[in-house]
């Protein structure tokens, strides 16, 4: 147990952030990023579960949208496909972010480019697709209070800078769906889990 990890719900145990932390003492422990993508791929693999692995797809909500996204587009051909619920779209640019990031990369001025590294928008931007396109399914409830979060009305999940940044790639279609009326609970992701599942099902 690392001190202080408790004490917060946006750093440490609450918000790894799907990072390989850089900075002690989180380090140590803090790989998410590669827990999620090659530690945990490896254990289903292996495993006796009736998994066809091959065709795996991943899909998350808020941080763990963010997750999904940068999972897939810094892995291609490890998933068939993506999808996010609520996803935090554009962190290097967000306090969520900036809080774990600087924690766990190192501060904005001197690990930027790191920092760029696990940003779905700046990623984006770079995509290759190879010819192929690529689909990618958003929804976002519009009524969700950390599009407005706080006194200041902060923007922490910046849904548009993903889609603005993917317009400008090739052969890209990002489909973000404003949902009226939804905020940015589980009774959201129960109401169009449905279509994500039917969306994956097409790969």
């Amino acid at each position: 147990e690392i001190e202080g990890e408790h004490d917060s719900y946006d750093f440490g145990s609450g918000a790894g952030f799907y990072v390989n932390a850089t900075q002690k003492p989180w380090s140590t422990y803090y790989q998410m990023y590669d827990y999620v993508n090659s530690e945990l791929p490896t254990l289903l693999r292996e495993s006796s579960l009736p998994l066809q692995t091959q065709n795996a797809s991943i899909f998350g909500h808020s941080m763990g949208g963010h997750g999904s996204l940068i999972s897939f587009l810094k892995n291609p051909g490890l998933y068939q496909s993506v999808s996010a619920f609520s996803p935090i779209c554009n962190p290097i640019n967000c306090r969520w972010g900036q809080k774990c990031f600087g924690g766990y990369l190192g501060d904005r001025q001197t690990s930027l480019e790191q920092w760029k590294q696990y940003d779905a928008t700046e990623l984006i931007q770079k995509y290759n697709s190879d010819g192929e396109k690529l689909q990618i399914l958003i929804d976002q409830g519009t009524d969700d209070q950390f599009l407005a979060d706080g006194d200041d009305a902060h923007n922490q999940l910046l849904p548009q800078n993903f889609l603005n940044a993917s317009s400008k790639v090739q052969n890209v279609d990002v489909q973000l769906r404003m949902q009226k009326g939804y905020d940015h609970s589980y009774y959201f992701i129960a109401s169009f889990v449905q279509d994500h599942l039917e969306f994956h099902a097409q790969f």
